[in-house]
């Protein structure tokens, strides 16, 4: 078989083949990379596996322009409702809505890199200017309460 063969080859049919070949072991742990490697070695075939094209990160932006261009596309929205156009409505809802997705998700990431440093205050504790001290609380109550008395 050639190199072709092997890449359009499923995980599963690259497993028999490996396991056909005795001197192939780990065929059931190996990945289809590995498995094709294997096969062209113990065949000496020449093997070049090209790997993936990974996935572009998309342009870093700032939430305020996020929140800039939703509030704009939420104008021509409402133009869009108002021309009675369901096509364009839907389209500027969804872009909306992927628009506010990334900004709650550059504001997690922006949380997390502020926040990796500083601890941060437990939410069921009650903050300190709450509860009042108890000698504020005698204060209060004047002569009455110190025990001593004037006829």
């Amino acid at each position: 078989m050639e190199e072709k063969d092997l890449t359009k080859m499923t995980v599963t049919k690259l497993r028999e083949e490996a396991k056909k070949d005795t001197s192939i072991e780990g065929v059931s742990a190996m990945k289809k990379e590995d498995l094709i490697r294997a096969i062209a070695d113990a065949r000496g075939e020449p093997i070049e596996i090209k790997k993936k094209k990974t996935k572009k990160k998309k342009k870093e932006a700032d939430v305020a322009v996020l929140k800039k261009a939703i509030k704009d596309l939420r104008k021509q929205k409402a133009e869009a409702r108002k021309a009675k156009s369901k096509k364009e409505t839907n389209r500027l809802r969804k872009k909306i809505k992927e628009l506010k997705r990334q900004t709650r998700k550059f504001g997690k990431e922006k949380s997390v890199v502020v926040g990796a440093g500083a601890k941060k205050e437990d939410k069921g504790a009650a903050p300190a200017a709450a509860v009042p001290a108890p000698a504020a609380a005698d204060a209060g109550k004047g002569e009455a309460g110190s025990g001593t008395t004037t006829a």
